[in-house]
């Protein structure tokens, strides 16, 4: 079966970039990159180096969190007038916890056609090489930093039944693992990867409390993805009003209908679904009255 010739004209390309090993670039990744009209970096200096090795000719625009809100309209009209567009982030697969979900979902409401090319992935790499179960699992990337949100986010974590992959900074690794062993304790097991594809590439587990162990001794430095079994024992969630009120405002703007919002949370927390509804109202009426 023939493939119709790439990049082809008005499409956005979401194209997977190597987490470390060069080698790791598709064949058809390079023929997209090389060209395509635009490419939309994460950071063009970053993915210079990559795109030169290709010998890529197209126009390097960035996108990232501090400019998105401005980029988008112009890459949407160079997607209207018929130019082709390769978007990449740093390393990986965009929208994985990286710039692109916008660019993408403003791509879809214009039905403009979007095609991802595959390529690596941090969580899916350390899932397959962590040995937990993989049928199932949840994916987190990076949590919120402080307050509530964390604490909350942490609470679901603990109790969650499926795998859960996390995403985490070198400076903040010694304080989730610290958090964690809090909410699941030391001998839950878990995995944590860092510098995957890479030289130096290392893998440390087989619980929390090794993790911790190891970490206090030898200072965590590159990329760490954390890979942490589901729980098998039913929590008591102690989830306040004023989250679940923020968490269905969140879900509400990123386009679910309240019912539809209303049932992910419910899964998400275990809480009723009748007394989330009852949040919803409650909202309602004070929108009424203002």
């Amino acid at each position: 079966m023939s493939q119709k010739p790439e990049p082809a004209p008005g499409v956005l390309y979401v194209v997977g970039t190597p987490i470390g090993n060069l080698g790791d670039l598709s064949p058809r990744a390079k023929v997209l990159l090389e060209k395509a009209s635009i490419i939309a970096c994460e950071d063009t200096r970053h993915s210079g180096k990559l795109l030169k090795s290709l010998n890529a000719k197209g126009k390097r625009i960035s996108l990232h969190k501090h400019n998105i809100r401005s980029r988008i309209p112009k890459l949407i009209n160079f997607l209207c007038e018929g130019q082709s567009i390769a978007i990449i982030s740093d390393a990986g697969i965009p929208c994985i916890s990286d710039p692109g979900e916008e660019l993408v979902a403003a791509a879809r409401e214009k039905h403009l056609e979007v095609i991802c090319i595959p390529g690596p992935c941090a969580a899916t790499t350390a899932l397959a090489s962590s040995g937990l179960p993989s049928s199932q699992f949840c994916f987190e990337g990076f949590l919120p930093k402080k307050g509530k949100q964390r604490k909350t986010r942490l609470k679901l974590i603990a109790a969650e039944k499926r795998t859960t992959v996390i995403y985490e900074a070198p400076h903040r690794l010694i304080q989730l693992l610290e958090e964690l062993i809090e909410v699941c304790g030391e001998d839950r097991a878990t995995q944590v990867s860092k510098e995957l594809t890479k030289v130096h590439e290392e893998q440390i587990g087989s619980n929390l409390g090794m993790v911790l162990t190891h970490f206090l001794k030898h200072k965590p430095q590159g990329e760490f993805t954390l890979v942490l079994k589901g729980n098998k024992e039913k929590l008591d969630l102690c989830i306040d009003n004023e989250y679940l009120e923020f968490e269905l405002d969140k879900l509400i703007k990123q386009g679910f209908s309240a019912s539809k919002a209303v049932k992910k949370l419910a899964e998400e927390t275990g809480h009723p679904k009748r007394m989330i509804y009852s949040l919803v109202h409650k909202k309602e009426k004070i929108l009424d009255k203002e």
